[in-house]
């Protein structure tokens, strides 16, 4: 595009193909699936992601962001930006895809069109920004890994308000609140220490050494989520009543939530070893 660099051109595309998947959907009022509320708020969140960066390039602001707020460069913040949104357009794609789209459904079709594509937008300039290798948080192994956490424990979030949806009122086993209490303890920790590794006006967590702080915080959250992986399949599939009306797609939530326990668990369990190895290098 005509006086635009690389990034900036697909910047614009990533505002333009976001913009154009949430507005589809909004022209039939409020979405009432948790899918498809999950769904929205991505394209939100690519939409705002480009707007500001684009905003904030385009504007020249780059050299203060990194002098008076980040510990990091731009590029890192960027780059783990991008990567964070190419990871949600494709769950939002996918879950888009599977739950609403059918072959006589056209503005459905169009809107999963607009986000695949913007999710393809994303991944370009997201693996750009990689091959820079900027050094940072974010665009790390220990960053991807923890903004990996909080995305996994929002689907989380979602496939269980899906498999409750209904039934909330008639269907409470004691191990699967224990398992959305897991879900729900764990999933601000793994926020509020992101922004701890960014910015350097304001050091949320100055009074503690943040490695160690860490350490016990994935050591907790994977004792948490080892109880969430047992509790969660045998009190799930114990108590789970069919019901002709509402089977299908609640014991898919069932399996999805179980299915991303262990993915969640596995991700705590990564970050807790590569912790461990960072403290030992210190030594």
């Amino acid at each position: 595009m005509f006086g635009l660099s690389f990034s900036q051109s697909f910047r614009i595309l990533e505002m333009v193909f976001c913009a154009l998947a949430l507005i589809i959907p909004m022209f039939r009022g409020s979405m009432s699936s948790p899918y498809g509320i999950w769904c929205e708020f991505v394209w939100v969140f690519g939409l705002i992601v480009a707007v500001v960066i684009f905003v904030i390039e385009k504007c020249l602001m780059v050299v203060l962001i990194e002098t008076f707020l980040l510990k990091h460069s731009w590029n890192d913040l960027s780059c783990g930006l991008s990567l964070l949104s190419s990871l949600m357009l494709l769950s939002a794609s996918l879950m888009y895809c599977t739950v609403f789209v059918c072959a006589t459904c056209i503005a459905d079709i169009i809107c999963a069109i607009a986000s695949i594509l913007a999710f393809g937008a994303y991944v370009v300039d997201a693996v750009k920004l990689k091959l820079k290798c900027p050094e940072g948080y974010l665009s790390s192994v220990r960053g991807i890994l923890r903004f990996s956490q909080a995305f996994v424990a929002c689907l989380i979030f979602t496939a269980v308000y899906s498999f409750f949806k209904g039934v909330e009122n008639q269907f409470r086993p004691l191990g699967l609140i224990l398992c959305i209490v897991v879900y729900v303890v764990c999933f601000p920790p793994t926020v509020v220490v992101i922004p701890s590794h960014l910015q350097k006006c304001v050091d949320l967590l100055r009074c503690c050494n943040l490695n160690k702080l860490e350490l016990w915080l994935d050591v907790a959250a994977v004792a948490l989520y080892v109880s969430a992986a047992i509790l969660w399949p045998v009190y799930g599939y114990k108590y789970y009543k069919r019901d002709s009306k509402t089977h299908d797609y609640r014991f898919h939530d069932l399996n999805l939530v179980t299915v991303l326990t262990y993915v969640n668990l596995g991700l705590y369990l990564a970050d807790l070893i590569w912790t461990l190895i960072e403290l030992c290098k210190k030594r």
